[in-house]
């Protein structure tokens, strides 16, 4: 049994082409590329100013440009019947819902971050799966971003990638209107091949943390529980956590201890604010865990990294239990539920030898259960956002 591998970024920036070219009559004058993520641990720690430690897909987003000299934005997607059209200077947050709100959001926050640009003409194609928590809207965005610095020659510095990261954050939050934390588009853009990205949402600051993996993969199972990060659930546990720290008096629950959360009156918070506590702690043991390939160590900070999301946060689902469940009987070192919740995937440590046992054991279990079919990707740590040839 062998899992779908993605199209490489020439030929999905090749389609992003042709796309451009049938949806709009135009040539590609810049493509940008960003990834997908799944997040190893490290959930809902990002807007609390925790840590997280992501890994880029090979999973991606292409955006093909054009430049217009009227002021005209067109956009449109591989992944969508319905383009959208309007101008450059009406963008503004309120003006665009479903997916042109990720496109335009960029266009708009990167004017708003004092780039000259155009009217477009702007085409997306993904292989990110919609909905399972694997970050396609970040994706879309950083694709997005660096196709517009490559239309108008603008180097992706350092500073030029942080600014993308910000305009990102900026078009999610504000146009798209998806409280987000930021983890997503800063691993979109400053992932390296081969390692994880550890963020301190604190300090601001990221470093590379290479995975020696030797005999293990990272397998991501999309339970096809599809997950909208603007259902309100989501907000919800961003408010209840600013409501923790604002009891407690600290700026966010990153300077929270376990002895904090006793003192917290409503049990609802306080297991919110458990859940983050412990949690950021969770991050640097799993580094560690890694750094030494102690696979038992791992498996215990999933275990309870998985518990605290469905007991404490409130934002797994029973499928989700059950994959992880099943994940881990049948060989996986180590599983959980990733991303924001209430639907998605898990993410999986399983020796290699063992990924298709363990793809079949949740595809039977979920067959049983009478759930819609799971879908399986490998996550091999990926680089960054990148302009394409």
């Amino acid at each position: 049994m062998s899992l779908p591998t993605p199209p490489s970024a020439d030929t999905l920036a090749d389609r992003a082409r042709a796309g451009l070219r049938e949806r709009h009559g135009a040539d590609a004058a810049a493509v940008g590329w960003a990834p997908g993520r799944v997040n190893l641990i490290g959930e809902h720690t990002d807007y609390n100013g925790g840590l997280v430690l992501p890994v880029a897909l090979p999973h991606a987003t292409a955006a093909a440009v054009a430049r217009r000299d009227d002021g005209v934005v067109r956009l449109s997607s591989a992944q969508a019947d319905d383009d959208w059209t309007g101008r450059i200077d009406e963008l503004a947050p309120g003006r665009l819902t479903g997916w042109p709100a990720y496109v335009g959001g960029v266009l708009w926050a990167l004017g708003e971050a004092g780039l000259e640009v155009p009217g477009v003409d702007l085409h997306v194609d993904g292989t990110v799966p919609l909905g399972a928590g694997l970050s396609s809207s970040a994706s879309i965005e950083c694709a997005v971003a660096f196709a517009v610095l490559g239309l108008l020659d603008v180097e992706p510095t350092a500073p030029t990638r942080q600014m993308v990261v910000d305009a990102c954050i900026r078009a999610e939050t504000e146009m798209a209107g998806a409280p987000t934390g930021g983890m997503d588009q800063t691993v979109a853009v400053f992932a390296e091949p081969g390692s994880a990205l550890l963020i301190d949402f604190s300090s601001h600051r990221h470093e590379a943390e290479p995975l020696a993996l030797v005999d293990r993969s990272i397998l991501v199972t999309d339970t096809r529980v599809s997950h909208e990060l603007t259902d309100g659930g989501y907000a919800s546990r961003r408010d209840e956590c600013e409501r923790a720290a604002a009891e407690l008096g600290i700026p966010t629950l990153r300077e929270a201890t376990l002895d904090d959360v006793t003192r917290l009156t409503d049990e609802r918070v306080a297991r919110r604010a458990r859940h983050i506590v412990t949690e950021t702690a969770r991050v640097p043991a799993t580094v560690e865990a890694l750094a030494h390939a102690d696979w038992r160590s791992l498996g215990e900070l999933f275990a309870a990294s998985h518990a605290s999301m469905r007991d404490d946060f409130e934002i797994s689902t029973p499928e989700l239990d059950l994959a992880v469940e099943t994940a881990v009987a049948h060989g996986a070192d180590g599983a959980r539920m990733t991303g924001g919740g209430f639907g998605g995937s898990i993410v999986s440590v399983v020796p290699t030898d063992r990924v298709e046992e363990v793809v079949e054991a949740v595809d039977a279990a979920f067959d049983r259960a009478g759930y819609a079919s799971p879908a399986h990707l490998l996550a091999e740590p990926s680089g960054g956002a990148t302009l394409l040839p």
